[in-house]
Protein backbone atom coordinates (compact mmCIF):
# COMPACT_ATOMS: atom_id res chain seq x y z
CA UNK A 1 0.00 0.00 0.00
CA UNK A 2 1.77 3.53 -1.09
CA UNK A 3 1.45 6.24 1.40
CA UNK A 4 -0.02 9.65 0.52
CA UNK A 5 1.92 12.73 -0.88
CA UNK A 6 2.24 15.31 1.71
CA UNK A 7 4.45 17.65 2.87
CA UNK A 8 5.12 15.24 5.85
CA UNK A 9 6.66 13.17 3.76
CA UNK A 10 9.29 15.33 2.50
CA UNK A 11 11.32 15.23 5.94
CA UNK A 12 13.74 12.99 4.49
CA UNK A 13 15.15 15.36 1.48
CA UNK A 14 14.77 18.43 3.76
CA UNK A 15 17.40 16.79 5.91
CA UNK A 16 19.72 15.77 3.14
CA UNK A 17 19.21 19.17 1.64
CA UNK A 18 20.13 20.88 5.36
CA UNK A 19 23.31 18.02 5.64
CA UNK A 20 24.67 19.25 2.01
CA UNK A 21 24.44 22.87 2.65
CA UNK A 22 26.58 22.24 5.61
CA UNK A 23 29.04 20.07 4.14
CA UNK A 24 29.79 22.78 1.49
CA UNK A 25 30.12 25.14 3.97
CA UNK A 26 32.05 23.04 5.79
CA UNK A 27 34.35 22.15 3.37
CA UNK A 28 34.43 26.11 2.33
CA UNK A 29 35.76 27.07 6.30
CA UNK A 30 38.48 24.47 6.23
CA UNK A 31 40.04 25.22 3.42
CA UNK A 32 40.11 28.78 4.47
CA UNK A 33 41.63 28.19 7.13
CA UNK A 34 43.92 25.29 6.60
CA UNK A 35 44.97 27.35 2.94
CA UNK A 36 48.09 28.99 2.48
CA UNK A 37 48.51 32.92 2.53
CA UNK A 38 51.64 34.16 0.77
CA UNK A 39 51.81 36.47 -1.81
CA UNK A 40 54.43 36.00 -4.00
CA UNK A 41 55.68 38.11 -7.27
CA UNK A 42 54.02 35.01 -9.58
CA UNK A 43 50.63 34.50 -7.36
CA UNK A 44 48.44 35.97 -9.88
CA UNK A 45 50.07 35.17 -13.12
CA UNK A 46 48.02 32.89 -15.39
CA UNK A 47 49.47 29.97 -15.59
CA UNK A 48 47.91 26.58 -18.14
CA UNK A 49 49.29 23.25 -19.16
CA UNK A 50 52.94 23.44 -17.81
CA UNK A 51 53.22 26.85 -19.70
CA UNK A 52 53.09 30.17 -19.16
CA UNK A 53 50.46 32.62 -20.93
CA UNK A 54 51.84 34.04 -24.16
CA UNK A 55 48.99 36.03 -25.37
CA UNK A 56 45.15 37.44 -24.44
CA UNK A 57 42.72 34.35 -23.63
CA UNK A 58 40.37 37.33 -25.73
CA UNK A 59 41.81 35.95 -29.21
CA UNK A 60 39.21 36.00 -32.27
CA UNK A 61 38.15 32.84 -33.70
CA UNK A 62 36.82 32.55 -36.91
CA UNK A 63 32.82 31.91 -37.44
CA UNK A 64 33.97 28.69 -39.52
CA UNK A 65 35.64 27.57 -36.39
CA UNK A 66 31.92 27.64 -34.68
CA UNK A 67 30.31 25.78 -37.95
CA UNK A 68 32.79 22.72 -37.79
CA UNK A 69 31.95 22.55 -33.89
CA UNK A 70 28.36 22.81 -34.56
CA UNK A 71 28.54 20.44 -37.67
CA UNK A 72 30.75 18.24 -35.00
CA UNK A 73 27.78 17.58 -32.31
CA UNK A 74 25.67 17.21 -35.01
CA UNK A 75 26.83 14.10 -36.55
CA UNK A 76 28.20 13.01 -33.70
CA UNK A 77 24.44 12.68 -32.14
CA UNK A 78 23.57 10.94 -35.13
CA UNK A 79 25.92 8.34 -34.14
CA UNK A 80 24.00 7.46 -31.18
CA UNK A 81 20.96 7.03 -32.99
CA UNK A 82 23.07 4.53 -35.14
CA UNK A 83 24.75 2.78 -32.51
CA UNK A 84 20.95 2.57 -30.83
CA UNK A 85 19.95 0.91 -33.48
CA UNK A 86 22.55 -1.65 -33.76
CA UNK A 87 21.42 -3.16 -30.07
CA UNK A 88 18.41 -3.28 -31.05
CA UNK A 89 18.82 -4.69 -34.91
CA UNK A 90 17.51 -8.39 -34.35
CA UNK A 91 13.86 -6.73 -33.07
CA UNK A 92 13.82 -4.47 -36.16
CA UNK A 93 14.75 -6.72 -39.00
CA UNK A 94 14.35 -5.94 -42.31
CA UNK A 95 12.26 -2.84 -41.52
CA UNK A 96 14.82 -1.33 -39.30
CA UNK A 97 17.13 -1.86 -41.56
CA UNK A 98 15.61 0.01 -44.66
CA UNK A 99 15.00 2.42 -42.41
CA UNK A 100 18.89 2.72 -41.49
CA UNK A 101 20.06 2.79 -45.12
CA UNK A 102 17.57 5.82 -45.65
CA UNK A 103 19.30 7.54 -42.49
CA UNK A 104 22.18 6.71 -43.58
CA UNK A 105 21.56 8.12 -46.84
CA UNK A 106 20.13 11.79 -45.16
CA UNK A 107 23.14 11.79 -43.69
CA UNK A 108 25.56 11.09 -46.28
CA UNK A 109 23.58 13.65 -48.57
CA UNK A 110 23.66 16.20 -46.09
CA UNK A 111 27.45 15.59 -45.73
CA UNK A 112 28.00 16.51 -49.12
CA UNK A 113 25.80 18.89 -49.51
CA UNK A 114 27.98 20.63 -46.57
CA UNK A 115 30.95 19.90 -48.50
CA UNK A 116 30.38 21.10 -52.11
CA UNK A 117 28.99 24.49 -50.27
CA UNK A 118 32.48 24.98 -48.53
CA UNK A 119 31.67 24.31 -44.76
CA UNK A 120 34.33 22.08 -43.88
CA UNK A 121 37.04 23.97 -45.74
CA UNK A 122 39.35 25.50 -43.14
CA UNK A 123 41.97 26.80 -44.70
CA UNK A 124 43.12 29.74 -47.62
CA UNK A 125 41.05 28.94 -51.40
CA UNK A 126 43.21 26.55 -53.00
CA UNK A 127 43.84 26.59 -56.76
CA UNK A 128 42.52 23.32 -57.46
CA UNK A 129 38.50 25.52 -57.62
CA UNK A 130 37.74 27.20 -60.49
CA UNK A 131 38.86 30.93 -60.85
CA UNK A 132 36.68 33.63 -63.04
CA UNK A 133 38.95 35.45 -65.58
CA UNK A 134 39.61 38.68 -64.95
CA UNK A 135 37.59 41.54 -66.14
Amino acid sequence: MQTPFTIANLWPMAVYFIFVILLILAMLVISYLLGERHKGHATDDPYESGSMLISSARMRLSAKFYLVAVLFVIFDLESVFIITWAVAIRQLGWAGYAEILIFIGVLVAALIYLWRLGALDWGPKSSYRRKLPPE
